[in-house]
C-alpha cells in the first residue's frame, strides 16, 4: 500500500514559520494502531487523516494524532488538510465541511487565506489551582487561571510569555495542557502551548488553544474581531473572531513537501 504524505507549514507566510503537519489523504480508514504509528514515525505535533464523507452532512471525515494519542480538535492540521484539498487535490468549492470528533468543521477559502469555523471553548475561572503549576512554568508569578480543556494561565506581559522557559518534566507529572498568555503589544494577545502530556512539549501555533483563548480575550477586551500571535520559536499568526457559541480562525499556510508511504 502506498500513501502521499504532505507537510503543510500552517499559520505562517513563509517557510519554516508556523507549525508544520503531515498530511495523509485516505481513500478510506486505516488502522487506528497503523495511524498512531504513522504519527509517531512522523514525530510532528500532528498527522491528520481525512476519507471522503460517507454522510450528506459532511465532506471528508478527519482525525488527528499526536506522536503518542489521538486528539479530539487541531486547527492547524485541518488549516493544512484544507490547504492540500484546495491547492494540490483540486477542491473546487469555496467550503469544506470536516466531520470530526468535535463535530462539523467548516473551513472556507478566502483569497490568500484558510479561515475555520470551531466551537467556542469558554474556559470557566478557577479559584485553586496547583502550587506546581507556576513552578512547572518556570516559577511565573500568574494573574489568574481558567480552564476548559486545557489550564489557560495569564500572567501580566507579553515578555513574560516569550521568556517563558517550562519545565516539561514536572508540567507532564501535572497530567495537563498548558496555554500560556498575555495581553500583546502588537497583536490583540499573544500566547505558547504547552503539551507533554501527549508527546508535544511546546507546539508552535494551536487552533485548538484558540478555541479557548478567542472566548476569553473577546470578553476580556470587549472586541469580537482580534488578531493573535503565538510566541514559539517559529511563530505564528491568526486573525479571530468570536461569534458567541463558534469562533473562527483564519490563518496562511506554505507548501514544503510531498512524499510516499510504502506500506
Amino acid at each position: 500500500m502506498k500513501l502521499n504524505l504532505y507537510q503543510i507549514d500552517a499559520f505562517t507566510n513563509h517557510l519554516f514559520g508556523g507549525n508544520p503537519a503531515a498530511v495523509i489523504p485516505l481513500d478510506q480508514w486505516i488502522s487506528e494502531s497503523l495511524m498512531q504509528r504513522l504519527a509517531m514515525e512522523n514525530n510532528l505535533s500532528e498527522t491528520v487523516f481525512f476519507v471522503p464523507a460517507t454522510k450528506p452532512d459532511a465532506d471528508y471525515e478527519i482525525r488527528w494524532f499526536t506522536p503518542l494519542a489521538e486528539i479530539n480538535l487541531c486547527g492547524h492540521a485541518t488549516l493544512a488538510s484544507a490547504y492540500v484539498l484546495f491547492h494540490v487535490m483540486g477542491y473546487g468549492y469555496p467550503a469544506i465541511r470536516f466531520q470530526s470528533k468535535s463535530g462539523i468543521l467548516t473551513v472556507t477559502k478566502n483569497f490568500d487565506r484558510i479561515s475555520m469555523d470551531f466551537p467556542a471553548w469558554k474556559p470557566e475561572p478557577l479559584a485553586e489551582w496547583p502550587a506546581e503549576l507556576a513552578t512547572a512554568l518556570g516559577n511565573i508569578t500568574i494573574t489568574s487561571v481558567h480552564k476548559y480543556r486545557d489550564y489557560l494561565v495569564e500572567v501580566a506581559d507579553e515578555s513574560m510569555v516569550q521568556l517563558c522557559q517550562p519545565d516539561f518534566t514536572l508540567m507532564k507529572k501535572l497530567g495537563q495542557k498548558v496555554i500560556l498568555t498575555a495581553k500583546g503589544n502588537k497583536a490583540d494577545f499573544v500566547s505558547r502551548f504547552f503539551a507533554p502530556t501527549v508527546g508535544v512539549d511546546e507546539d508552535p501555533v494551536t487552533g485548538s488553544a484558540h478555541s479557548q483563548l478567542i472566548p476569553y480575550w473577546a470578553e476580556k477586551l470587549g472586541k469580537k474581531s482580534l488578531f493573535a500571535r503565538q510566541l514559539s520559536k517559529r511563530g505564528g499568526d491568526i486573525w479571530c473572531e468570536y461569534l458567541g457559541e463558534r469562533v473562527t480562525m483564519a490563518g496562511q499556510c506554505v507548501f514544503f513537501m510531498k512524499g510516499e508511504i510504502d506500506l
